[in-house]
């Protein structure tokens, strides 16, 4: 490039992107003043004070900042307002220090109740009018006092009331609570009480004030709300009840009583004149709209009764090597339970290096993008450690992605009631995630999850590299009997779902299947490793055109086709080319134009292939490795039709498998040859069969978190879950915790 080129491109860099002034430093520490002058020795007190100190001092003019913040806590007395003027600042701990952001205020002085329960005036101590919802001691979330007692020593079975056999009145489904005779309780103020519940279905809980209590009936009342049409109260229903003084009995219980604002706690040990903490703060920091280049790293965010941090209509800004923790509650200013970080809105946003754990609903939800114009929003989660999330609301999610263009990667999650990663929208990428033992309180999930209910979703997505193993799952047989593990798989298309790449995963142990497509169209499943679903390895469940859901979902269906089908950015997606009434084949069966090819089968027990109300042939399965290490032809295919599962002997069915052009070229006879299977090692030998169909080696090294100068800790220390659990009591994953 010529000097007269480089001239030439500086002055237009110039002129399109002026420089900021020089950085400018300021230091924040609790020894502070924030009428200082803001130096390493003389800082100033509060993060507000340091914002409103540039905020007089830049003007109009944007420069680059840095402020440094000392260890120590830093209780907000209002929520952090980052906003347009605030753009292309960094919020900085001090080298390797650990500063405390919390929306929390300390209790102290706490004299005797009644026994072991002791109680604090919290009007005293400047929470008057403030109904907190949460108390933390040692940063570990309390127990509200319940009915029956939550019991540590069993995550799953132990802690719940079931809703007696007597059915309720159709009208009040929703409503009502048969409660067994051994389960009546007296309480002075049960108007105070909530029901956590688990409606019918098992997909997530509703938590719903007592109306009334009618104890000759044996039933509960719970104030009207929006239920969803699904979630009315069946005989079995797991619950319980909470917020009731006379329940407090266990140690880590407490109560808050409204009127008095007297808390009354159990400590779970000696408190030694510790301060308990209760949030008074919904969100610790709000990111506004129009604000650009805004980051936070090294802090320790605790203690927010709603969603701990907002970003909205933001660019560029930035939660890096943070931990998030303690978020979220089941008050009514936060009904599904708050999340740790959302991004709504806006471009390029992301959280990197995070450790998020113990949050209400979802540990980050990412939002942006636009469908119709196919828009990426660029927003990611990238690198973060996710784990016990979902505490109140039981759809709540590792990450929840919605709108265009967004990325996952490389992050570990475990230990959440339902899906690890769950996406809507389109050109969405879940790459290089490590989930794990997920899905402990609801059933009919997984590990990743997406949804193609308005027929364009979630086109153009890449699901790949991601290694997803013992996908739990929790809910009641056909007799009525609660299980665990439970009907759950590892990767699931529903509803619709079309468009979607599957490359290169590795899942393992699934309680139902591997990889579930509901009536999915048009995904291409290629390079996988698929190992041990307990019932099926591979589940295709399709509609059938004079069935309800799809007479009732059509018009919505067409609706979504017709809002984007003239768009220039959808003509390159796959099957857009046929609206959704154009779709039903012959046989009135939907599901079609599925590519299953050069995957790795492996598996001992559980069937094959499962098809409902699929036609196999209008689907692709070749090229593909299929290995039982447990016997050498069980190849077992099962249809089902005309309401019969149909398997024939394997032989025989098989053969008209492949009759039909299914998995002419696949290898059923020859062992894969990974290194070592039993420890969960599943590169390949340089010997292995699937190198000749075409297979190649999953570059598992990539998969989870790595280190960088961006991760909150390192090496990850990974928390104590429901497989800790197990290992103790010797059960392996797919038994019975009793």
């Amino acid at each position: 490039m010529s000097n007269i080129q480089l001239l030439l491109r500086s002055f237009l860099f110039l002129l399109f992107f002026p420089p900021l002034l020089h950085a400018f430093e300021l230091y924040v520490s609790n020894d502070g003043n924030d009428q200082s002058s803001g130096t390493l020795i003389q800082p100033l007190k509060t993060l507000e004070g340091a914002r409103d100190y540039l905020r007089k001092r830049r003007g109009q003019n944007l420069e680059a900042s840095t402020i440094y913040v000392r260890e120590g806590i830093y209780s907000l007395a209002r929520t952090l307002e980052i906003e347009k003027m605030d753009s292309s600042v960094t919020f900085c701990a001090y080298k390797k220090e650990k500063p405390i952001l919390t929306g929390c205020l300390p209790i102290t002085n706490f004299v005797p109740y009644r026994g072991q329960i002791l109680q604090a005036d919290t009007l005293a101590q400047g929470l008057k009018g403030k109904y907190f919802r949460n108390l933390f001691f040692h940063s570990r979330r309390q127990v509200l006092a319940r009915y029956p007692n939550f019991d540590p020593a069993n995550p799953c079975h132990g802690g719940w009331a079931y809703v007696d056999k007597k059915q309720n009145a159709a009208e009040n489904r929703k409503q009502i609570v048969n409660f067994k005779p051994s389960d009546a309780r007296t309480w002075a103020h049960p108007e105070e009480g909530e029901v956590w519940i688990f409606p019918h279905h098992n997909y997530w809980n509703r938590i719903s004030r007592i109306e009334s209590i009618d104890i000759e009936q044996h039933t509960i009342l719970l104030a009207k709300q929006g239920w969803d049409d699904w979630e009315e109260i069946q005989p079995g229903d797991r619950y319980f009840v909470q917020n009731l003084l006379e329940e407090l009995d266990a140690p880590g219980e407490w109560y808050l009583d409204q009127k008095t604002g007297i808390l009354y706690f159990w400590p779970p040990e000696p408190l030694k004149n510790e301060p308990v903490y209760a949030p008074i703060l919904d969100t610790l920091v709000k990111i506004s709209p129009g604000t650009k280049d805004v980051t936070f790293t090294g802090f320790i965010f605790e203690g927010a009764d709603a969603t701990g941090i907002v970003m909205k209509d933001a660019e560029h800004c930035l939660i890096a090597a943070s931990t998030i923790r303690n978020m979220g509650s089941s008050s009514s200013s936060s009904e599904k339970g708050g999340s740790g970080i959302e991004v709504e809105g806006g471009k390029n946003n992301g959280i990197r290096g995070c450790d998020i754990y113990e949050i209400g609903s979802n540990g980050i939800r990412l939002q942006g993008g636009d469908c119709i114009s196919l828009t990426p929003a660029g927003q990611f989660a990238e690198n973060n450690y996710i784990h016990h999330v979902g505490v109140y609301y039981k759809q709540g999610l590792g990450i929840d992605i919605r709108g265009c263009g967004n990325r996952a990667s490389h992050n570990l999650i475990h230990d959440g009631p339902r899906m690890g990663i769950m996406f809507h929208g389109n050109l969405h990428v879940i790459e290089y995630n490590h989930i794990r033992h997920t899905n402990l309180e609801t059933e009919d999930s997984c590990g990743i999850y997406t949804r193609g209910i308005d027929w364009t979703g979630p086109r153009g997505s890449v699901i790949r590299y991601n290694y997803v193993h013992d996908m739990l799952g929790y809910g009641r047989d056909d007799d009525g009997v609660w299980q665990f593990p439970y009907y759950c798989n590892g990767i699931y298309l529903d509803d619709c779902a079309s468009g979607v790449d599957i490359i290169g995963n590795i899942v393992v142990r699934c309680s139902a299947s591997c990889l579930m497509l509901h009536s999915a169209h048009a995904n291409i499943i290629k390079n996988n490793i698929f190992v041990s679903g307990r019932e099926q390895q591979i589940f295709y469940q399709g509609h059938l055109q004079k069935e309800g859901f799809w007479t009732e979902s059509l018009p919505g269906l067409l609706a979504g086709y017709n809002a984007v089908k003239h768009q220039p950015a959808w003509k390159k997606m796959r099957f857009m080319d046929t609206p959704p009434d154009k779709i039903p084949l012959p046989d009135g069966k939907l599901m079609q134009n599925n590519v299953f090819t050069q995957n790795i089968v492996y598996y001992n027990g559980g069937i094959l292939y499962r098809m409902e109300s699929v036609s196999p042939q209008h689907n692709s399965f070749d090229k593909n490795l299929i290995w039982n290490y447990g016997s050498e032809r069980n190849l077992a295919i099962e249809s089902y039709s005309d309401n019969v599962y149909e398997r024939p002997p394997n032989d025989t069915y098989w053969e008209a498998w492949l009759a039909k052009g299914l998995d002419k070229s696949s290898l059923t006879n020859e062992d894969p040859h990974f290194v070592n299977p039993e420890k969960d090692d599943y590169h390949l030998k340089s010997d292995s069969p699937a190198f000749r169909l075409g297979f190649a080696q999953i570059p598992i090294e990539k998969i989870g978190p790595y280190e960088d100068l961006s991760r909150a800790t390192w090496p990850i220390k990974e928390a104590e879950g429901i497989r800790e659990v197990m290992e103790r009591k010797g059960i392996h994953p797919f038994a019975s915790i009793p």
